[in-house]
């Protein structure tokens, strides 16, 4: 009797193993997910794709058109236009990130992406998210220099330091992120693997894990201050500053240029913070998924298109930059014939 008992405990142990291994197989079963991007008619669909991968190369040509003005122009050699290659960079990082998934899910009906793959889209879009957030600090405190302490600029904000500056942005943004993914990537998934979204944000991703996000939602909210309260007070103050320096300026031609070279900057600010305060801020539980999307195209396929835009526009030396370069191409090519 002993043994029949001892015999049926060992298979109810083999079951109870059995079954545990296969509860356990299950929670690893997702190993990739759905995009199902945006929802819409075939025609809307198709018109929503030519015009993103225009935006896509507007983008891709404009941040580049920058990058090679920088570059080749002596004149533009300077702090202010070293921190904006950083930016044009980091824009053209951001949309190549997002767009190509978001075009592939909408030719198809939906678009399907690898675990791997969506850990490694939400940390490149994270950082470069957080490594805008450094450049457009560091353009601030430029600025501030520049009008406050005009005496002092030539000596701090010289080209090494800039550099440095510049490195050490891209060096925290893809260091701090990293801490928040290795913790996510770690997170178990099962049962549903679509997200209605059309690349892989944080937010929709947590919902879709089994395991207790707990720690994630913690990082998240400790992470947040060196990436966006820190960078937030310090634009802040250095435009406090500014506009008291600037109101201090008896001229009022003095003030408009004085003022006219942080326009630029300042818009970006802007756009770039009230998006993303926009998006991540409001309540979720009012808005429709549809909204949330096209409030997250904002900043993910909009705001690396107006930086160029903005820069090109409100800046002179880009201009004159252009015109030259525009003249020298021209000029070569009545030679060659």
């Amino acid at each position: 009797m002993a043994f029949i008992v001892s015999q049926s405990t060992s298979v109810l142990n083999s079951q109870e193993t059995t079954s545990r291994k296969t509860n356990e197989a299950n929670i690893t079963l997702v190993t990739e997910f759905i995009l199902l991007g945006f929802q819409n008619t075939k025609s809307i669909k198709i018109f929503l794709f030519f015009l993103l991968l225009v935006i896509y190369c507007l983008t891709i040509c404009g941040n580049l058109l920058i990058i090679a003005l920088v570059f080749y122009c002596k004149n533009l050699q300077s702090p202010m236009y070293i921190f904006l290659t950083q930016l044009s960079m980091n824009d053209i990082l951001l949309t190549t990130d997002i767009v190509p998934n978001m075009l592939h899910a909408l030719v198809n009906t939906h678009g399907t992406i690898t675990f791997m793959g969506c850990i490694t889209q939400l940390y490149f879009f994270s950082a470069s998210e957080t490594s805008e957030c450094f450049l457009l600090m560091v353009m601030s405190y430029d600025r501030y220099l520049a009008i406050c302490e005009p005496l002092h600029y030539g000596s701090i904000m010289n080209i090494a330091f800039c550099q440095k500056l510049a490195a050490l942005s891209w060096i925290l943004s893809f260091s701090l992120i990293l801490i928040d993914i290795l913790t996510v990537s770690n997170l178990q998934f099962c049962g549903s693997n679509i997200i209605d979204h059309f690349f892989c944000d944080l937010s929709p991703l947590l919902t879709l894990s089994c395991s207790d996000t707990y720690i994630v939602q913690i990082e998240v909210v400790l992470l947040s201050v060196p990436v966006v309260i820190i960078p937030c007070l310090i634009i802040l103050a250095s435009y406090i500053y500014i506009i008291i320096t600037i109101a201090r300026i008896p001229s009022n031609i003095d003030r408009q240029k004085a003022f006219s070279t942080c326009i630029s900057h300042l818009t970006v600010v802007f756009i770039f913070y009230g998006t993303l305060f926009t998006v991540y801020t409001l309540p979720t539980s009012g808005q429709s998924s549809h909204l949330a999307k096209t409030l997250s195209l904002l900043y993910t396929v909009g705001t690396p298109l107006m930086n160029p835009i903005i820069y090109s526009l409100r800046n002179k030396d880009i201009k004159k930059a252009l015109d030259k370069l525009i003249s020298a191409n021209i000029s070569c090519f009545d030679r060659s014939y």
